[in-house]
């Protein structure tokens, strides 16, 4: 009977300790039981370090967690996404994935399009995975912190190198250079102070000048005055008058001269159309002769007809020396 009964504290301790594994593991995956969940699926290049049981936030709450990480075929990586029933996807939603703290956990951020932070590579991620069919969400991975502290340790080298060149460019020899441009400077400015006073009394000479040519001016307004007292007396006389009939006079005569002017312009343009006519038509003549065209080019361009003229006249040359040798032989005269 006590065998029996050690047989049964066994049994029913190896099923509480069952029934407590299994109850620890529901807990640690976070398993909620009899309740429906939603399924999200976001395909991505490379998943970093999610993991199954990663979480799944928007808006920075807790809405889910990572149900699978499966490869698919042409290279792509898909994640599932369970999210409690009551969650409502944000509009045009993608998935993000990143460090969620310094000690190496990583979550699933579902977010707006919109929202997404601006990164050349995180869109193009966004727009590869964006064909990825009905029911499944564009996604990219966030630069983590291993990245960004490569590129500060390489941002950090860089300031190193321009501090190191720095220093080696600003050494004694450009100390000494830059103390010599400071005395070029001073040199400068002693040598503008210099300019200026020199400057100063070139203006007093000019203000000088410029009271004689106002004296001078008031001399010239005076005479000009006179000028117009004795205009003033002359037209009391008719000079004027007179003077202005003989103005029209002179301007209608000019204007006589200019019509004939106008119209010996006209007769040479005319004059000058007719000529341009002659000149393109003898242009046109010369050219054909040059091309060897007509009666005339064939006798200007054809240089048989030079040779064949010489010989020509060597022969009648030597026709009338003979006619005047033998002249019997050329003309006979009976008489009868």
């Amino acid at each position: 009977m006590k065998k029996r009964s050690n047989d049964f504290l066994l049994g029913l301790t190896i099923l509480l300790s069952l029934a407590l594994i299994i109850l620890v593991t529901l807990f640690l995956q976070e398993t909620e039981l009899g309740t429906r969940r939603q399924k999200v699926v976001a395909r991505f290049r490379d998943v970093g370090q999610v993991t199954v049981g990663s979480l799944a936030v928007i808006r920075g709450v807790k809405a889910g967690s990572v149900e699978a990480v499966e490869l698919e075929p042409g290279g792509w990586v898909h994640v599932r996404l369970s999210l409690d029933k009551d969650v409502t996807l944000p509009p045009d939603p993608v998935v993000l994935l990143g460090a969620s703290s310094l000690f190496g956990e990583w979550q699933a951020s579902l977010t707006p399009r919109r929202s997404v932070p601006a990164g050349a590579e995180v869109a193009l991620q966004l727009a590869e995975s964006a064909g990825g069919g009905t029911g499944i969400l564009p996604g990219a991975v966030l630069p983590d912190v291993a990245q960004l502290t490569t590129v500060a340790g390489s941002i950090a080298g860089d300031v190193a190198s321009v501090a190191e060149r720095v220093q080696v460019a600003f050494n004694d020899s450009a100390a000494r250079e830059l103390r010599a441009s400071i005395r070029n400077v001073n040199n400068l400015s002693a040598e503008l102070a210099r300019t200026v006073r020199v400057q100063s009394r070139n203006l007093d000479t000019v203000s000088v000048n410029v009271r004689e040519g106002a004296a001078s001016l008031a001399r010239a307004s005076t005479a000009f005055a006179r000028s117009v007292a004795r205009i003033d007396s002359a037209t009391s006389k008719g000079e004027v008058q007179a003077i202005m009939r003989d103005v029209a006079r002179t301007a209608t005569q000019a204007r006589d001269a200019a019509e004939r002017i106008n119209r010996m312009t006209l007769s040479l343009e005319r004059t000058e159309v007719s000529l341009r006519s002659v000149m393109f038509r003898a242009d046109s003549v010369l050219l054909k002769v040059h091309q060897g065209q007509g009666t005339l080019g064939l006798m200007v361009n054809d240089p048989g007809l030079y040779r064949n003229s010489d010989s020509l006249m060597m022969e009648l040359r030597d026709l009338i020396a003979d006619l005047k040798k033998n002249p019997k032989r050329y003309i006979r005269l009976t008489i009868f």
